[in-house]
C-alpha cells in the first residue's frame, strides 16, 4: 500500500498542473468528504455498505450523473448504504485528499465522477473496486493499449461518449452549407481532446475544414472562444468539464458574434449551444449504480464487468440560442429546459 499511496499523491501532483485551472470556483472547503445516508424510514438499516463518492466539479452533468448513481444505488439496496462524498471543486489536485479519506474510512466501492477522480482513485488502490461515470474513454483516461472494452482489475464503469459519427451528420444536417468548424475545448482534458480528434476525421470527411482552439483554463475561455468564432462558420464544444462550467463565458462571446455552437452534452448546450445529441447523465448515472449494486452484493466482479455506454442518446436544441442566431431547428428535436 505504500507503493500505491506514493503513486496516488505523485498523480495528484502530476494532475495539478495539468488539469488545476480546468474547472470552475467553488469553495476549497467543498472538498472535504460529507456523508449523506438512505432515506430516514429505513435508517435502521443503513451503513451496511459504504460508499465514496469523488465528483470533479459541480455542474449540471455530474451533478445528474451523482444523482442517478446515487438514486438507483439507494432503490437495488435500500436502507443499506452510506453515501461518503467529495467534490473536489474543479481542483484534480483536491481529488488525492478525497480519495485519501474514502480509503481509510474503509469504503467498500468508490464512484469516480470524471476522469481526474477516476486516475486518482485507480492510483491509489488496486483492491476497493472503482466505478468511473461521465468518462468519455477509459483507454486514454487509464492509457490502456488494445482496448478490449474491459479495464480489467478492480476498475469498470459508465461511458459519457454519444456517437461522434451522429454528432457530426447532426451538424451537418443543421450546417450544411458551412465550410470553417472550429474545436473549442480545455487542453488539459485528455478525453476532450480525444474527443476532438476523432469527430474532425468525420467532419473532415464530409468537406468540413476544422480548426482546434484550446483553452488552457477558465481564465481563457473567453478569449480562445473569441478566436474560435473569428475563424469559424460553426462551432463545436465535446463534453469538456471546464467548457460547462464556464458556459455563460462562451455564450457571452459565441452569440453576439452569432456563431452557432453544437455541444456534446446537453449542459453546454442549455449554456451556450444551439443544438446537441445528448445523453442523460442520469441515466448513466443510475446505470453506474445499478453496476455498484451487483458488484457489492457479490453478483458481478468488476475485474470482469465491461465499460456500459448511457441507453439512449437525443436531439435536443436551445430554443432561446436558435431563435437569437435566426436557425430554424428540424421538428424532431427536442427542447432543453431553459436554464
Amino acid at each position: 500500500m505504500e507503493k500505491k499511496k506514493f503513486l496516488a499523491l505523485g498523480l495528484s501532483a502530476a494532475l495539478a498542473l495539468s488539469l488545476t485551472a480546468c474547472g470552475g470556483g467553488r469553495p476549497a472547503e467543498s472538498a472535504a468528504p460529507t456523508e449523506s445516508a438512505a432515506p430516514a424510514e429505513s435508517a435502521a438499516a443503513e451503513g451496511t455498505y459504504t460508499v465514496g463518492i469523488c465528483q470533479l466539479v459541480q455542474h449540471a452533468a455530474l451533478d445528474a450523473a451523482t444523482q442517478g448513481f446515487k438514486d438507483a444505488l439507494e432503490k437495488a439496496l435500500p436502507g443499506q448504504v452510506k453515501f461518503v462524498e467529495g467534490n473536489a471543486s474543479g481542483d484534480s489536485a483536491n481529488c488525492g485528499p478525497i480519495i485519501d479519506g474514502f480509503l481509510s474510512e474503509g469504503v467498500d466501492l468508490i464512484l469516480a465522477n470524471a476522469t481526474a477522480p477516476l486516475q486518482v482513485a485507480a492510483a491509489a488502490t488496486a483492491d476497493v473496486p472503482i466505478l468511473g461515470t461521465s468518462i468519455t474513454d477509459y483507454a486514454t483516461a487509464l492509457e490502456i493499449k488494445d482496448w478490449t472494452g474491459t479495464v480489467g482489475g478492480n476498475v469498470s464503469g459508465t461511458s459519457d461518449l454519444a456517437p461522434l459519427d451522429q454528432q457530426a451528420a447532426m451538424l451537418q444536417e443543421l450546417f450544411p452549407d458551412a465550410k470553417n468548424v472550429g474545436l473549442l475545448y480545455c487542453s488539459a482534458e485528455p478525453n476532450s481532446a480525444y474527443q476532438v480528434e476523432v469527430i474532425t476525421g468525420y467532419l473532415t470527411d464530409m468537406g468540413y475544414t476544422c480548426a482546434n482552439y484550446a483553452f488552457t483554463d477558465s481564465n481563457d475561455v473567453a478569449s480562445v472562444a473569441q478566436s474560435a468564432c473569428d475563424g469559424s462558420d460553426v462551432i463545436y464544444i465535446p463534453t469538456d468539464n471546464t467548457a460547462a462550467s464556464n458556459t455563460e463565458a462562451i455564450a457571452n462571446v459565441v452569440i453576439p458574434a452569432g456563431v452557432p455552437v453544437v455541444a456534446g452534452e446537453e449542459g453546454i448546450c442549455t449554456g451556450c449551444g444551439v443544438a446537441t445529441l445528448s445523453i442523460s447523465y442520469y441515466d448513466l448515472g443510475a446505470t453506474t449504480g445499478a453496476m455498484a449494486a451487483r458488484i457489492l452484493t457479490g453478483e458481478a466482479d468488476v475485474s470482469s464487468m465491461p465499460v456500459e455506454f448511457a441507453p439512449n442518446v437525443t436531439k435536443k436544441y436551445n430554443a432561446a440560442n436558435a431563435e437569437a442566431l435566426n436557425i430554424t431547428i428540424p421538428a424532431d428535436y427536442e427542447a432543453v429546459e431553459a436554464k
